[in-house]
């Protein structure tokens, strides 16, 4: 059997496929991050409100631990050998494992180093900023 692979939609013949790979990521990643942002703040502004500095500063650091893991994870993506299928698994594989990874290092620098740190507070930010980006996949790229 023989594969053959067409660049993406929109990618220039003979274009670096992670440059095209990188394209098709763009508009999911960058909605899916505005979203998160969005979320952070109204969290961070929620915790505030309901708790005070310490809570607020817990929300942000929990939604900024997903956000970074997230833009981590869309450039290791980016960066995948799109030629067959299994290697776009394990190109997707791979930025979940660097997502996870780095999240968990940031999660574990932020409760090592942050003393007033809300563990409730960053935790329940960090889950649902995590949850966000998993809807980049229902974001259409037109």
């Amino acid at each position: 059997m023989r594969y053959t692979f067409m660049d993406l939609p929109g990618a220039k013949p003979g274009a670096n496929n992670a440059n095209a790979m990188l394209h098709a990521l763009r508009r999911p990643i960058r909605t899916v991050l505005l979203w998160q942002l969005l979320v952070t703040a109204a969290l961070g502004a929620a915790a505030a409100m309901l708790s005070g500095t310490s809570a607020a500063l817990s929300a942000a650091a929990g939604g900024g631990v997903s956000i970074i893991a997230g833009l981590a994870a869309a450039f290791v993506a980016s960066l995948s050998d799109a030629k067959s299928a299994g290697r776009v698994l394990a190109g997707a594989l791979r930025a979940e494992a660097v997502k996870l990874g780095l999240a968990l290092v940031l999660l574990w620098l932020v409760l090592a180093n942050y003393e007033q740190a809300e563990v409730a507070v960053l935790l329940g930010a960090f889950v649902v900023t995590m949850l966000i980006f998993s809807m980049a996949f229902f974001v259409r790229e037109y």
